[in-house]
């Protein structure tokens, strides 16, 4: 019964912003670390961000400072702040959980959502 359920996805201009959340249930949030994936069209998944229960994070290279993601214990929710968004940000971008700190391949986190698309025009 677990699931994750993504929204806050639209499209945006170069430069623009965006912040997704993600609502989890069914499963133990807070002992589960939350990440965030991506995936364009002919391309691999590619990891965005995680949080673990205690706050910590970890981010993919190309990020490079303009993402950030966080944490709502209370409603069982984490969000990801994307700032400074660029074409080739565009993609499906899934919430994802495992319990493995530090973990970036898709085949290490157990409960996926559907997704939410983001377009960012140039």
């Amino acid at each position: 019964q677990a699931q994750l359920a993504e929204s806050g996805g639209g499209m945006v201009q170069v430069g623009e912003s965006l912040r997704l959340s993600c609502e989890a249930s069914g499963f133990a949030f807070s002992n589960h670390v939350m990440g965030w994936f991506r995936q364009a069209p002919g391309k691999d998944r590619e990891f965005v961000a995680a949080i673990n229960w205690s706050g910590r994070t970890y981010y993919g290279d190309f990020v490079k400072g303009r993402f950030t993601v966080a944490r709502d214990a209370a409603k069982n929710q984490v969000v990801l702040q994307m700032n400074s968004l660029a074409p080739d940000d565009t993609a499906n971008y899934y919430c994802a959980a495992t319990r493995n700190f530090g973990a970036t391949a898709p085949t290490a986190y157990i409960y996926w959502g559907q997704g939410t698309q983001v377009t960012v025009s140039s």
